[in-house]
């Protein structure tokens, strides 16, 4: 009995330092950015690397963890900014749209295996999903600040120019991620379960 309740304490505690572990690479990867209308960062990366590592759920905790994190002051959002103003302006939609990628990743990976193919249709699932809701987060916020844009300007600066560098960080992302679960047989054995 005690032993069980030993193991399910450990296994929380595990859960929770990667975790926060996991928000604080979404953090890191959120500095290192080029300013455009969307800034282009690697939080994407982040978010997909997490996501095969950690599986779905705790990934997901980890983007909710990160954006109540900077929603609170703490610059953790491309170009060190935080607070809640960076969330409802108007490219906090694909910031919340990080966290649709670790559910879908979840639902695709348990009906169809973890295999590499259903793992990256999964994220591009996901990705796309967030893609959507950003935009029509974008439109709405945009629309009531500065006036009417039709949909093809926003895809023309907040999606498009995003798509292949997007995609290659996918890649990237599950060949690290896989690797890293090689390398470390403990980790593996953790998460083997995690969705």
């Amino acid at each position: 009995m005690q032993t069980t309740y030993s193991r399910k304490q450990g296994s929380r505690t595990i859960d929770t330092v990667m975790i926060a572990a996991g928000a604080a690479l979404i953090a890191v990867c959120s500095w290192i950015s080029i300013p455009l209308t969307v800034p282009f960062t690697l939080q994407t990366f982040a978010v997909f690397f997490l996501t095969v590592l950690l599986g779905g759920k705790r990934s997901a905790v980890s983007v909710l963890v990160y954006l109540l994190i900077g929603a609170a002051g703490i610059p953790v959002f491309a170009g060190f900014t935080s607070g809640i103003g960076i969330l409802l302006g108007s490219t906090g939609g694909y910031m919340f749209g990080f966290l649709l990628i670790g559910p879908v990743y979840s639902i695709v990976t348990r009906l169809f295996g973890k295999k590499i193919p259903t793992e990256a249709a999964a994220l591009t699932v996901g990705l796309i999903l967030c893609y959507a809701f950003g935009t029509a987060w974008f439109l709405f916020v945009y629309t009531r600040n500065s006036g009417a844009v039709a949909v093809g300007t926003v895809l023309s600066w907040c999606v498009l120019p995003f798509i292949l560098p997007d995609l290659g960080k996918l890649a990237l992302s599950m060949l690290l991620a896989r690797r890293v679960r090689r390398a470390v047989p403990a980790l593996s054995s953790q998460l083997e379960n995690a969705d």
